[in-house]
Order: C-alpha cells, then sequence, then structure tokens
C-alpha cells in the first residue's frame, strides 16, 4: 500500500490492470450519461441477453461486464471500489496477467451461470407473470401457452420472442465477486470492516456470508433486478481456478 504524500501518488501507486480496468468501466459508464439515447443502444449491442434471444451476441458474454446502470451510480461505485480496495492488492500478488486472466474468467463464469439459469427458469417467469395479469392459474397459462406454442401461433411466438429479449444482465459484479472470493482465499484471516459495523470480520467469513446471502435472495427472487446467480457464478469459476493454484503450489506466486 502507497504511504507517499505527493498529489496523485495513490493513484499512481494503483497496479495497471487494476487501474485500466477502473478507467473503462467508467468510460463507459460516463458515455451512457452523457451521450443521449447511448445508454440503449449500448445496453442492447453489448449487455448480456439471454441465449436464443435476436438481441443475443456471444460477445456479450464478455463485453457486458464493463458496462453499469447510469440511473444507479451506487452500482458502478461499489463495483469499482471493491476491484480498488481487493482487486489491487491481488495484482501485487499474482502479478498482471495472472490477476486479468482470473477477473475474466470469473466474469465469463457468471455470464454463462446467468444463461444457464435463464434457460432454466424463463418459461416459468414468463407463464407466472401473464397467467397474473389474466386472472388465471398457472396450470391454465400453461395449457394455453404450450399449445399455441405447438401449433405455431406467431402471435405467442412473437410475445415470447419479446420476452426472452427483455432479459439482460449488465455490470461487472460476477468478477468483482470473483476478486473477493480470490482475495479471502488467499488471505482468509485479514481482519475487513463491513459497512457501518465497527467490528473487523476475518474475511474468510465476510466472503462466505456474501455468498450465502446471494444464493438465498436469488432462490427468493426477491431482488429480480440483480442478478444473484451471475454473482456466484463469478465465485464459482473463481474457485475453480484457485483450488487449481493452490493444488500446483502457485497461489502466491506467478
Amino acid at each position: 500500500m502507497y504511504n507517499g504524500s505527493s498529489s496523485g501518488g495513490w493513484w499512481r501507486a494503483i497496479p495497471p490492470v487494476t487501474k485500466n480496468l477502473i478507467i473503462i468501466n467508467f468510460i463507459v459508464w460516463f458515455a451512457e450519461i452523457l451521450v443521449p439515447g447511448f445508454s440503449t443502444v449500448l445496453v442492447n449491442r453489448l449487455g448480456l441477453h439471454m441465449f436464443g434471444s435476436t438481441l443475443f451476441n456471444p460477445a456479450q458474454i464478455f463485453t457486458y461486464m464493463f458496462m453499469h446502470d447510469p440511473r444507479s451510480p451506487m452500482h458502478i461505485l461499489f463495483n469499482m471500489f471493491s476491484l480498488w480496495m481487493f482487486g489491487r492488492i491481488l495484482e501485487q500478488v499474482w502479478g498482471s496477467k495472472r490477476f486479468l486472466l482470473f477477473y475474466v474468467v470469473c466474469g465469463l463464469g457468471a455470464a454463462i451461470v446467468q444463461e444457464g439459469v435463464w434457460e432454466l427458469t424463463w418459461k416459468s417467469d414468463y407463464i407466472d407473470g401473464i397467467a397474473r395479469l389474466n386472472g388465471l392459474t398457472t396450470a391454465h397459462m400453461k395449457e394455453i401457452v404450450d399449445a399455441a406454442v405447438n401449433s405455431g401461433d406467431s402471435k405467442w411466438l412473437q410475445a415470447i420472442a419479446d420476452f426472452k429479449s427483455q432479459m439482460v444482465t449488465i455490470g461487472a459484479s460476477g468478477a468483482i465477486y470473483g476478486i473477493l472470493l480470490g482475495f479471502a482465499f488467499t488471505f482468509p484471516d485479514m481482519p475487513l470492516y463491513f459497512f457501518f459495523i465497527p467490528v473487523p470480520i476475518k474475511a474468510k467469513y465476510m466472503v462466505i456470508g456474501y455468498g450465502v446471502i446471494e444464493f438465498f435472495l436469488g432462490i427468493s427472487g426477491s431482488v429480480s433486478t440483480v442478478a444473484h446467480f451471475a454473482h456466484l457464478g463469478g465465485m464459482l469459476f473463481g474457485i475453480f481456478m484457485l483450488l487449481y493454484w493452490k493444488k500446483k503450489g502457485t497461489l502466491h506466486r506467478y
């Protein structure tokens, strides 16, 4: 950690990959804010859409992690603060190449898991939603939808396609949750302070707590605008890499 007092020294002390990731994310975010209508264009082109949607592009499993909601400053601020706090330390320990690889793999893993969750849940979500709108039971609505799809009803097929196109995820959170896991795995007993709680918590317990919270929020659907399973996907792919490095004996060196 940099302890100098010169102006801007703290910024120059940030390792290159961490610094450039922060810069890129903020550049895209400011572009979304400053250029009218640009946010919608970027989300349609670069945000992660459901596989099979007319808006899906394979490149989105990478590009989505550099975008954030322009209406929610806390979204990008939390992610970039976490990246600065934990990412710079991991980059100093692992080296820039390994850190970048870990970050990208966690982000890609988050996208893959999110796609899997969408594939498993989109139909029930769609049927539940339109059943409530029409005052029907889920079972009755499912019969109607299945019959329409099997008959090739163009109106129903278009409605389903429109629904799939509305499913989109943006943000670096999946990669960030991987970074949090990486920090706790590398420095399990490092004391950390949770917001507004003046009691130190070991990194391993804090990250386990985050994971448990994300899991229960994901299965409950109580915050449907947050991709909780994508966060868990970033952690899942991260733990695979960390266990591999540990087995090779290269976790703390590169």
